[in-house]
Order: C-alpha cells, then sequence, then structure tokens
C-alpha cells in the first residue's frame, strides 16, 4: 500500500494512480476528500473504493472524515486526532460506522514520543506539530479498547479492486477513559453500540 506525502494527491496529479499500478501497488490511502492546505480533494468520494485506470484497477482507502458544522473535518489522526478532544473522536467514530464506512485512524511515529527533541519553528507550525503530543498514545490504547481495528492490507482482497464488507462489531465499554490524564474533562459513563 502507499500512502502520498501530506496526502498531496490532487486531481491534477491523478496519474500518480498509474504510476502506483505500474510500481506494483494494489491499494492507496492517498485521497483526502476535503480541502487542505496543500493537497487535498474535496470532491472525492469518502468510502472505500475502486479506481480505473488505464494501467488496472487500484483500491482506494480515502482518509476518513466527517462533517462537523457543515464542513468536513479528519478527527482520526495526525495532528487532528491530537487536537481534539477524545469524546469527540469516539464521536465521530460512531457516526462514520453508522454510515457503514471504516475509520482510518493513522498515526506518525513522533505523535506517540512526547520527550521528542522540539525543532525551531514559527509559532503556527510549533503549535501543529507539538500539541497535545502527551495525549496521544492515551487516546488510541483508549481507541482500540473500543473498536475493532485491523490494517488496510487485511482489506486488499485477492482481486485488486473488490471492496471489503465492512465488519462492525457490539461493543460494550464499561472502563471509561480517564479524560483528566489525558488532558480532558471527565465525560458522562455511556454505552457504545456499534
Amino acid at each position: 500500500g502507499y500512502r502520498s506525502a501530506g496526502f498531496s494527491l490532487t486531481p491534477d496529479n491523478s496519474w500518480v494512480f498509474d504510476e502506483l499500478l505500474r510500481a506494483g501497488y494494489v491499494y492507496d490511502a492517498s485521497v483526502f476528500p476535503a480541502a487542505r492546505a496543500h493537497g487535498g480533494w474535496p470532491d472525492a468520494r469518502r468510502e472505500p473504493h475502486a479506481i480505473e485506470r488505464p494501467a488496472g484497477t487500484l483500491s482506494e482507502f480515502p482518509m476518513t472524515v466527517e462533517n462537523l458544522l457543515g464542513r468536513p473535518i479528519c478527527f482520526f489522526g495526525g495532528g487532528y486526532l491530537r487536537l481534539f478532544p477524545l469524546a469527540l473522536v469516539e464521536r465521530m467514530t460512531r457516526r462514520v460506522l453508522r454510515d457503514d464506512r471504516p475509520v482510518i485512524f493513522y498515526v506518525h511515529p513522533r505523535e506517540i514520543d512526547p520527550a521528542q527533541p522540539r525543532l525551531a519553528m514559527s509559532r503556527w507550525r510549533t503549535f501543529k506539530s507539538y500539541v497535545n503530543l502527551d495525549t496521544t498514545e492515551a487516546k488510541l490504547s483508549h481507541l482500540m479498547k473500543s473498536f475493532e481495528f485491523s490494517t488496510l492490507a487485511d482489506f486488499v482482497l485477492p482481486k485488486p479492486g473488490a471492496m471489503p464488507r465492512i465488519v462492525r462489531r457490539r461493543t460494550r465499554v464499561t472502563q471509561q477513559p480517564n479524560y483528566a490524564e489525558i488532558g480532558r474533562q471527565p465525560a458522562l459513563r455511556r454505552e457504545r453500540a456499534l
């Protein structure tokens, strides 16, 4: 599988799909179906789908976005996962699953290392790079206990382009996250049914 740096794939450089197929890739996760400072494909499909190209068929797993206040936003990885409170990430996860779409979570290795050396950058870039680093691991741990996880490779069927059946499970979370430990206010106890 492949994911372009910074989700830099756009309609203007969709020829990349042909190059990925020629290189032997069977799936891609480069499409970000919302506007971004660089990259982004605002009108792209949000669910996994097959991309038919002259070089063949590629399975596409677009990054998960969900609307909030009428705007598509990613809550599920990188700086987005670090920035948003866990309760909101969980709520948006359940909303996406109700639409029968898988949620694609992603994390960069540096995002689970709050003790990493800090680079000198502008204030805005520093905020984007280091905000809530100390919350990522606890958020991921809680999410992994609350939802079923797999890899994209597990979903790619022998025939490229065939899309998986979305697997959901009913789960009851009895241990609530300690929001104080991850910099958030306590939430009411509630059951999760997916």
